[in-house]
């Protein structure tokens, strides 16, 4: 039988699973391009304050990383530094997840085995999937391209743009393939391509900050921003993620070739014979995250010493001559708060949000285990469903806890050598960054009530609400104007002792109190409906 019989019926299968997650995909990238395009426009409206803006974040090596190399004061230069890292990184992170769910997830849930049973191909699968991700990925950025263009900016430019966030999507779709041929789950799978991913921003970012360019040359994430849109256009730059990207596809084919349906090509590591320490819901829970737990404890501690890292970039800020640049820094912080200070508060609510999404992974997990069964098979032993629900809310919680004093400890460690004093902006720090706690737990707990209620429903609330806490907070709100945030979101409510607000008790007191009450709704539905 043809290798590639079948792939048409399969793309179309490919393309009517991904309707529903890949227009989010889509509009996230075109949304993300055009908030930062009216960011700039509303905060550097002249070119002096495009020119100071410029000036300070090529000479602040943290600063450049972050974006990905030097700017100018253009419009497109600045918008597309500001986003482009965030674009290449969503596009690579969609392609790759979408390649792994159509293939080795699909393998795993046998979905492929009944397929293979009519006239389907082993090669079809694969090629489906690949189709299926390049396409969004090409769509993500024709169609970011295409708005760019329609809003003003010069048209050269944006499609090198979109060019570059399609070839990110194309390198790690292939990454996708190949994980997928290796690994003997779709979790493995996931790890490697994460990793990859993981990898190829830290090797970009540590050669921006370090001026060493073969870092950038080497990392499949510098190779879309060395096309430089909206300067020089290097459009010769993408041939070698797209060499790449066919070099991984055709070894993707050749793997899929040599190995078995539902096997791989990697072995994994057996478990221990036997679990003398799992003695009850707790340890149970510890065993199965802690492995995510310190995976997150490495990725927030690399990131909040690169921030701690940008604190010299604040100090430049707060001698530079000219009010609206203090203006700017100041509309973070509190009242009598020095620009320095006031840098702060922003990067410990960034880690405040993205640690909140911790507690919603864990609580989606539960999920994952009672629609596999394990829950079940779990609950057949003394084990009844509040010991086993509440030892992993009790791991989530202090998982959290643990999180924020990583954030914590290694920002304020950073910020008090270069820029402050350790002896006592670390322990300000440190009790800033756990200050936010109360806030991430209630983002959690209603996920946890949501998964009581609504168990089908609610990886999609988890995501809905956490979504919508980042939106509404005081980090995503300057780019639509919104300074202060909204009072929409429980971060709102919590003071900036850092930069000089009094300390008062009472929401760190009612956001832990509301998060109590919506989690202990959770285990009460949970507790008076059918598992699975």
């Amino acid at each position: 039988m043809n290798g590639l019989a079948g792939t048409p019926l399969l793309l179309r299968l490919g393309l009517r699973r991904e309707r529903v997650i890949a227009p989010w995909w889509i509009l996230l990238l075109v949304t993300m391009a055009l908030v930062m395009v009216a960011y700039v426009e509303r905060n550097m409206g002249t070119f002096e304050l495009k020119a100071t803006y410029t000036e300070m974040i090529n000479r602040n090596a943290f600063f450049r990383a972050l974006g990905g190399g030097t700017v100018e004061p253009d419009l497109g230069v600045l918008s597309s530094w500001r986003s482009g890292g965030f674009l290449y990184v969503m596009n690579g992170l969609a392609a790759l997840m979408s390649v792994i769910r159509l293939t080795r997830a699909d393998e795993d849930s046998g979905r492929t085995e009944l397929l293979r049973a009519a006239v389907v191909g082993r090669y079809s699968p694969l090629t489906a999937a690949l189709l299926v991700a390049g396409g969004v990925s090409l769509a993500g950025g024709a169609l970011t391209a295409v708005v760019l263009v329609a809003i003003g900016l010069e048209p050269t430019g944006s499609i090198a743009y979109g060019a570059a966030i399609t070839a990110a999507g194309w390198v790690f779709a292939a990454i996708g393939a190949v994980a997928a041929q290796l690994a003997r789950s779709a979790h493995t799978a996931r790890v490697m391509a994460l990793a990859v991913l993981g990898a190829a921003y830290l090797l970009r970012y540590a050669g921006d900050a370090s001026g060493q360019a073969w870092m950038v040359r080497a990392s499949p994430i510098g190779w879309s921003h060395l096309v430089e849109p909206y300067r020089d256009e290097r459009w010769w730059m993408l041939a070698v993620p797209l060499a790449v990207a066919a070099v991984l596809a055709a070894a993707a084919y050749g793997l899929a070739g040599r190995r078995d349906l539902g096997a791989g090509l990697v072995s994994e590591r057996r478990g221990p014979a036997s679990a003398p320490r799992l003695r009850g819901p707790i340890s149970l829970a510890w065993r199965l995250h802690r492995g995510l737990l310190a995976s997150w404890a490495a990725g927030i501690a690399v990131f909040a010493a690169a921030a701690g890292g940008l604190s010299t970039l604040a100090h430049q800020l707060s001698e530079a001559p000219g009010a609206s640049v203090a203006h700017l820094m100041e509309n973070f912080g509190g009242s009598g708060a020095s620009p320095l200070h006031a840098y702060v508060w922003p990067i410990i609510l960034i880690f405040g949000y993205i640690i909140a999404l911790y507690p919603v992974i864990m609580v989606q997990r539960l999920r994952a285990d009672e629609a596999a069964g394990r829950a079940e098979a779990v609950q057949a032993t003394p084990m009844t469903r509040l010991r086993w629900a509440g030892g992993h809310l009790l791991v989530a919680a202090l998982g959290t806890a643990a999180l924020l004093a990583v954030a914590g400890l290694a920002f304020g460690t950073l910020f008090g050598v270069l820029v402050g004093d350790p002896a006592s902006d670390v322990p300000r720090i440190l009790a800033a960054a756990l200050g936010t706690l109360p806030a991430a737990w209630l983002v959690g707990a209603v996920g946890v009530l949501a998964y009581g209620l609504v168990p089908r429903a609610c990886v999609a609330i988890s995501w809905a609400v956490w979504v919508a806490v980042a939106a509404l907070g005081r980090i995503a709100g300057p780019l639509y104007g919104q300074w202060g945030g909204t009072p929409f979101e429980p971060f709102h409510y919590l003071p900036d002792t850092v930069a000089g607000a009094p300390f008062d008790p009472v929401p760190a007191l009612v956001l832990a109190a509301l998060s109590a009450l919506v989690a202990g709704g959770g285990l009460l539905a949970l507790h008076r409906r059918d598992i699975g």
